[in-house]
């Protein structure tokens, strides 16, 4: 492989919510750019149990089975387990992840928690919950991370958006009005916005900060139970590309962008590979079903 075809070479990565779906897929393709990443998520070697929809389901996944997938492609990964709920451990990660990896130039805020609800019966605790997964920890991992970067010269933020964000099509349809992504694509539109602003602030530091997000909807062992059967969903391969992009540039070349998995690379026609970087994929092209005010080119 050549050297255009690793540009994360010596470079090391942070991506959460990795044991599975999209972190899992984010982290493989990141590694087969070159990069060491240090894959963290709550579940070590056995997959964990989430609260949702008043009750607890087992999901699959793990850092063991996602370290495992990456050095199969010829990759690095490095384990760090913490549970981005628990303040303690939260407080702690990136210094983990310097003290097992040696640096930091790449996190990916990815982990997340979605228990969909009408906001007049949603609970505190989903309130706070999910509050704390696309906000909270995002924040804190973030201004733990700024430092390390600044120390090396440079850095890339790159945060999980989604196309919930821009607001439900008129006439309303049937999905928007039974509701249940209300909150979510409410925080989810901070997150975007504090994205935004994060890059003014880091752009003189040579920190490019972006968010990425699916056009669609990525069928994943945590998304499932939220996605209709007959959805047609999208390869998050796509997603896991549009990524790696956001982690090539300076700066003051890519930073403040709010891209989509189909649409950026459509837009910059740029190559989508497999997670193991080793084939390439058919060209993106935005599905018909997506939100018609998808910017293609990003924001």
């Amino acid at each position: 492989m050549s050297s255009s075809e690793k540009p994360l070479e010596g470079k090391v990565a942070l991506v959460t919510g990795a044991s599975r779906g999209i972190g899992q897929a984010i982290a493989r393709r990141l590694a087969s750019a070159g990069a060491m990443v240090v894959v963290t998520a709550r579940s070590a070697t056995q997959p964990a149990t989430q609260k949702r929809f008043g009750g607890e389901q087992i999901i699959p996944g793990t850092l063991a089975e996602t370290v495992a997938l990456i050095e199969a492609d010829g990759g690095k990964a490095i384990a760090v387990p913490a549970d981005l709920e628990n303040t303690e451990q939260r407080g702690s990660l990136v210094a983990r992840a310097v003290a097992a990896a040696g640096r930091l130039d790449i996190l990916v805020n990815n982990a997340g928690y979605a228990d969909y609800g009408r906001i007049e019966t949603m609970s505190d605790d989903t309130f706070d919950r999910t509050i704390t997964h696309y906000l909270r920890a995002p924040f804190q991992l973030i201004r733990d991370a700024i430092p390390v970067m600044k120390a090396q010269g440079a850095g890339w933020i790159v945060n999980i958006g989604s196309v919930t964000t821009l607001p439900p099509m008129r006439p309303y349809q049937d999905y928007s009005k039974a509701g249940g992504d209300t909150l979510y694509a409410s925080v989810k539109s901070a997150l975007h916005r504090f994205t935004q602003g994060l890059a003014a602030e880091m752009v003189d530091h040579n920190i490019a900060v972006n968010v990425v997000g699916p056009s669609t909807a990525i069928r994943t062992p945590g998304a499932d139970a939220l996605i209709p059967t007959d959805y047609p969903t999208e390869d998050v391969a796509y997603l896991a590309e549009t990524v790696l992009a956001m982690c090539e540039l300076p700066a003051a070349e890519r930073t403040g962008h709010i891209g989509f998995s189909m649409h950026w690379p459509h837009a910059h026609e740029r190559r989508v590979m497999t997670l193991d970087g080793k084939t390439e994929l058919p060209p993106a092209e935005p599905p018909a079903w997506s939100h018609p005010d998808v910017i293609a080119q990003g924001y």
